[in-house]
């Protein structure tokens, strides 16, 4: 059986590592950092484009107000 699994044990349970999670856990924590960047870039957006429509409301309140202004002081 020993000469099938390789000269050095490859494939047996002492001289393989088939438990060895590295690979694994490495994969996982660069997908949890990788999740926590797309998030963080998500939550940027959205409050940047909030920040947008916030003052583009206010801007067109203002010119809203600004027009209302002059149409009644134009027509006494």
């Amino acid at each position: 059986m020993r000469a099938a699994l390789g000269a050095n044990g490859e494939g047996s349970v002492a001289g393989d590592d088939w438990d060895d999670d590295r690979a694994y856990d490495d994969a996982v924590r660069r997908a949890r950092r990788a999740t926590r960047v797309g998030w963080t870039a998500i939550g940027g957006t959205v409050t940047a484009l909030g920040c947008v429509a916030a003052v583009v409301a206010g801007v067109c309140l203002v010119v809203v107000l600004v027009w209302a202004y002059l149409v009644v002081s134009v027509n006494p």
